[in-house]
């Protein structure tokens, strides 16, 4: 059967990354990048995500799968890849447009796979909590602690997301329960691995939040976050305490947040707690947070080329094995897994 992919986004940082990755694992597949200015080649198409009529050209070039690196915030490319039964593998929602569109796939007609991996770091985040944990429902409580170096290479839309929403809190879970809290409160100091060592977090909203309470019915889930310097980490969570980006405009937040370096390491822990104790993992990209994305998206889309799942709705995480996920992330030459017992 022949694949035709298009990644709309594909012009920036983590679009780019897929391409590159996905290309050189599967030689055979012909990949378009979609992009509001088009490009070059026949392979480039013009693409504008705010408009809906851009959108034909999907079908003209018989696309099979359409993987999503920009957001979409009106949800065009996924009506347009439902009514047209067209695969489509969403990585960039912020957690309320993820809800949002989650419920839009629920409530429509679904005749091609329809995933949703706006998780942290493309989605892994569930399928590693099942990969140490022989059932979900046994869980008590899971805690995500993320390391965002300041030297690693960001793309504009992390910063983006951060100024617009470092003043509107969110929820994370506790027994069950939403719990209103704001980005850069709450401190709690965190044992990091790979050498980074006790670092103080605070708290950071990620669609797992979402995904782990309302999917995988884990009744407490708690993300906490911090920077590679701790001068930058003590100065947001000052910030958010005296309430200084409530003020501060959208262009001076973006200013703050938009900081990217050259490439350095991305790691992330995932504590899970049952009632006979906790297992750890921890996980280092020493590429940086967009190569793990790109990489974990194309492991989504190479799961959807080589096995047959049914026409649905998914997160994920739910296409994988998860020993296979565990596996297929630890094989590869820039990712590090300890799982210490």
């Amino acid at each position: 059967m022949e694949h035709n992919i298009l990644i709309i986004g594909g012009n920036g940082l983590v679009g780019k990354t897929i391409a590159r990755i996905l290309q050189s694992r599967n030689p055979d597949i012909t990949i378009f990048i979609g992009g509001r200015k088009g490009g070059k080649t026949e392979r480039d198409l013009k693409i504008d995500v705010t408009d809906p009529n851009s959108l034909q050209i999907i079908s003209d070039k018989k696309i099979n799968l359409i993987i999503l690196s920009v957001n979409d915030q009106s949800d065009h490319v996924l009506r347009y890849a439902i009514h047209h039964h067209i695969d489509y593998l969403d990585i960039t929602k912020p957690t309320p447009d993820l809800v949002k569109a989650y419920a839009i796939a629920g409530k429509s007609d679904v005749n091609s796979r329809i995933v949703f991996s706006s998780g942290w770091m493309g989605g892994i985040v569930p399928g590693l909590v099942n990969a140490i944990s022989k059932n979900t429902q046994d869980i008590l409580e899971i805690k995500l602690f993320v390391y965002y170096s300041v030297k690693d290479l960001a793309g504009e839309s992390s910063a983006h997301f951060m100024a617009e929403n470092v003043s509107v809190p969110f929820s994370n879970y506790k027994n069950d329960r939403p719990v209103s809290v704001r980005h850069f409160l709450n401190k709690e100091t965190f044992d990091f691995s790979f050498g980074i060592g006790k670092r103080v977090a605070y708290n950071f909203d990620v669609p797992d939040l979402y995904i782990l309470n309302k999917v995988e019915r884990v009744p407490s889930v708690n993300v906490k976050m911090t920077y590679s310097s701790k001068f930058i980490t003590w100065l947001l969570g000052g910030f958010q305490y005296i309430r200084l980006f409530d003020i501060l405009s959208l262009k001076e937040r973006r200013a703050i947040f938009s900081a990217s370096g050259n490439g350095d390491q991305s790691v992330f822990e995932i504590v899970v707690k049952n009632k006979i104790g906790e297992k750890k993992l921890s996980l280092q990209s020493t590429k940086g947070q967009a190569e793990l994305t790109a990489l974990s998206a194309v492991l989504h889309t190479e799961e959807l080329l080589r096995n047959p799942h049914e026409n649905h709705v998914y997160f994920s995480h739910q296409l994988h094995e998860p020993q296979l996920l565990l596996a297929q992330l630890n094989a590869y030459e820039t990712i590090h897994i300890n799982t210490p017992s």
